[in-house]
């Protein structure tokens, strides 16, 4: 073969391999348009590489769609999971020891973000909380993150989750190139809330309980509680009156103590997690991946022996309920609804086992396994 034929075939497979080597690039780095949370159309990198977490929650969803490795591309979050959710860290922690290299972002709810720290981190998307938009705006960040080429989107899991988890679900499975795990996840939410719905719906206001839900019992003063969002929501969704709604419209509001005894409700809810690591002095119902039935009980039992608390029916009774406060940011959320309609209307649902349902989601969907305890009722 002579040398002017080597040459040839050497600089035609040099050509291929470039073609093929910028063909691939440019598949990697594939733009495309969405429209976030916020109504905001939003060019992002499809597939990226480096994303930030503005709150480590948000976790919850990523590792539904990177299910292999959640931590994979998080190259920075936010430290309320770890402060938060001692428990479900410690059992990724576990699993995926490198997540211990992410870089800490700090306090989600801090005034300030640091630019300097996301944009040094090499990012390619800022994931938002949509309840920080309007911050975001007013402090600039938006723009210099823009400025930046840091492409920003917002979610929602905590504002108004009944409405919002899916079209945050189908945003993020886009964004990542997790289009079919988005979509598996929206077909069994939709089984299970509607299931939901189809037993409930039909029920008249009149004949549905009347339900007070504290919010971080323990942790906070009593009464802080729920409007008709979140938490609130839930209850309506499973089948109850949420008392909050009959005085507050926002998110989350602080009830008078004495206006809740007297009410006294039907049934009492409250929620808890484990927050002595954040808050050492904390008497709240510890649920969550690291819980024990005795220690919950011991807890729920303690809080439901404030003043004035006995003498409630919902504590007579046996109607009060604890549960894991996380389900009020996180896609899953469904599994709290389904274990209140269960508790409310326990005929209607004999044939649901929440506690099942909530392992299988775990197989199904996330790499960690199911342990702990997530919800309790007064013994």
């Amino acid at each position: 073969m002579s040398s002017r034929s080597v040459s040839l075939r050497r600089l035609i497979s040099a050509l291929a391999f470039s073609t093929a080597a910028f063909l691939s690039a440019a598949a990697m780095a594939e733009t495309i348009e969405v429209t976030d949370l916020a109504g905001r159309v939003v060019k992002v990198t499809k597939d990226p590489q480096k994303i930030v977490l503005s709150e480590g929650r948000q976790l919850y969803t990523l590792a539904m769609l990177d299910r292999d490795d959640p931590f994979k591309r998080v190259v920075g979050w936010g430290n309320d999971l770890i402060q938060n959710d001692p428990g479900a860290w410690q059992k990724y922690l576990a699993k995926f020891p490198k997540a211990k290299d992410v870089a800490d972002m700090g306090n989600p709810y801090a005034a300030d973000v640091s630019m300097e720290k996301i944009a040094s981190l090499g990012t390619e998307v800022y994931v938002l909380d949509l309840s920080n938009y309007f911050k975001a705006q007013e402090t600039g960040l938006l723009g210099k993150l823009e400025k930046a080429g840091i492409a920003t989107i917002f979610v929602d899991f905590r504002q108004d989750p009944t409405q919002n988890v899916l079209p945050s679900v189908q945003l993020l499975g886009r964004v990542l190139g997790r289009e079919k795990e988005a979509t598996a996840f929206t077909d069994y939410y939709l089984q299970q809330t509607r299931r939901i719905y189809a037993r409930v719906g039909a029920i008249p206001d009149k004949k549905k309980p009347m339900v007070f839900v504290e919010r971080a019992a323990g942790l906070l003063p009593c009464c802080a509680t729920f409007g008709p969002a979140n938490f609130g929501r839930f209850i309506e969704e499973a089948g109850g009156r949420n008392w909050g709604s009959q005085f507050f419209t926002g998110f989350q509001a602080e009830a008078a103590q004495e206006k809740v005894l007297t009410d006294n409700p039907d049934v009492y809810f409250l929620t808890g997690s484990n927050w002595y690591g954040s808050n050492p002095g904390s008497s709240a119902v510890s649920l969550g991946y690291d819980a024990t039935p005795e220690k919950v009980q011991k807890e729920l039992s303690a809080l439901m022996q404030r003043a004035g608390f006995p003498q409630l029916k919902a504590v007579q009774g046996k109607k009060v309920m604890a549960f894991y406060h996380q389900f009020y940011d996180a896609p899953f959320y469904f599994v709290a609804e389904l274990a209140m309609a269960k508790e409310l209307y326990p005929d209607l649902f004999k044939d649901v086992d929440p506690e099942a349902i909530f392992k299988e989601f775990h197989e199904k969907f996330l790499p960690i396994s199911y342990s702990g305890i997530f919800w309790a009722k007064l013994q």
